[in-house]
């Protein structure tokens, strides 16, 4: 009881009703939080030590950067469910809900504008610049021509280096990315080599604008650590594919790099193979294999992670 007229007492404050209903939608640093609120750092720490220390959200430290969100364990309490309802209520009634709600997905909008921006100035120089993970690209060559051909998806495929490697065996493919200099870029070598077969389409690989059922392979090739959440993009790629179609993830193992972020525009610092066999289980894929295939010899050293499995 103590503990629910706690809550309670929070939920008095607009301030904190506010932080509860836009981190039961996203995570979120603290700077995200003062763009959507408007208010100063220390007021919006302060209120969040109050509603962590009562149990109410929890923090996720990513490099330099913390995010607050909702707690995800199982609330014992049976006075949630109508707390939630009442917070809903109170929400309705705010009047800054509404802008609340519009400032989020500004703040959302910049997390990947910051990506895409960066992808668009490197469009035409990756032949010229060093990428991590790019270490078993030589021998994609000949691996390539063992393929069936079948309909592929390229996923986060940038200018599309394998998307033409693919193009030479496959009956279809479409190469998705969210910068259009990639996108036309890409497009523009494709006409040039003649594969008629290669189409580059402007999307995200959290929603790529792709039929439902329709690919035979799914590829994120060092993109899922750009995805704003992995989980959709996983999810995504489980819905485009046919029935015993397969997914296919080449991406950069856990590491420490966090110049990474600033340097490649990473969101994530690569992925443990618990994590990767995590996002695939829970997604409804099968048969998941998952083992650590190159270790590059300069600084950092990054090592590059291979998981696959079936629809």
């Amino acid at each position: 009881m103590a503990s629910t007229i706690n809550f309670l007492r929070l939920l008095a404050d607009p301030t904190r009703l506010r932080l509860l209903l836009l981190l039961e939608q996203e995570e979120l640093s603290v700077a995200e939080l003062q763009d959507i609120l408007g208010m100063g750092q220390s007021r919006i720490s302060s209120h969040l030590a109050q509603l962590k220390r009562a149990g109410a959200v929890a923090d996720r430290r990513a490099g330099k950067n913390v995010y607050y969100g909702l707690t995800k364990k199982e609330e014992r309490n049976s006075a949630r469910g109508p707390i939630r309802e009442l917070m809903q209520t109170l929400a309705r009634e705010a009047p800054e809900t509404a802008r609340d709600r519009t400032a989020l997905k500004v703040t959302l909008r910049k997390r990947q504008d910051k990506a895409r921006e960066y992808f668009d100035e490197l469009a035409g120089k990756f032949g010229r610049s060093y990428v991590p993970g790019r270490s078993w690209q030589s021998h994609a060559h000949t691996l390539i021509t063992l393929l069936p051909p079948l309909r592929v998806a390229d996923l986060g495929a940038g200018e599309g280096t394998l998307s033409q490697l693919l193009a030479k065996t496959a009956r279809k493919v479409i190469a998705i990315d969210n910068s259009p200099k990639m996108v036309a870029f890409g497009s523009k070598l494709a006409k040039k080599h003649g594969f008629k077969n290669l189409e580059y389409r402007l999307g995200d690989i959290e929603a790529p604008p792709i039929a439902k059922n329709s690919v035979d392979l799914a590829i994120l090739s060092q993109a899922l650590h750009h995805a704003i959440k992995p989980e959709r993009a996983i999810q995504s790629a489980h819905r485009i594919l046919k029935k015993n179609g397969r997914i296919v993830v080449l991406d950069l193992l856990s590491h420490r790099f966090e110049k990474a972020r600033e340097l490649y525009a990473d969101h994530w610092l690569g992925f443990s193979e618990v994590r990767l066999h995590e996002l695939l289980e829970r997604t409804g894929f099968r048969e998941i294999e998952i083992s650590v295939v190159a270790r590059e010899k300069q600084s950092p050293q990054f090592q590059t992670v291979f998981a696959t499995g079936v629809k």
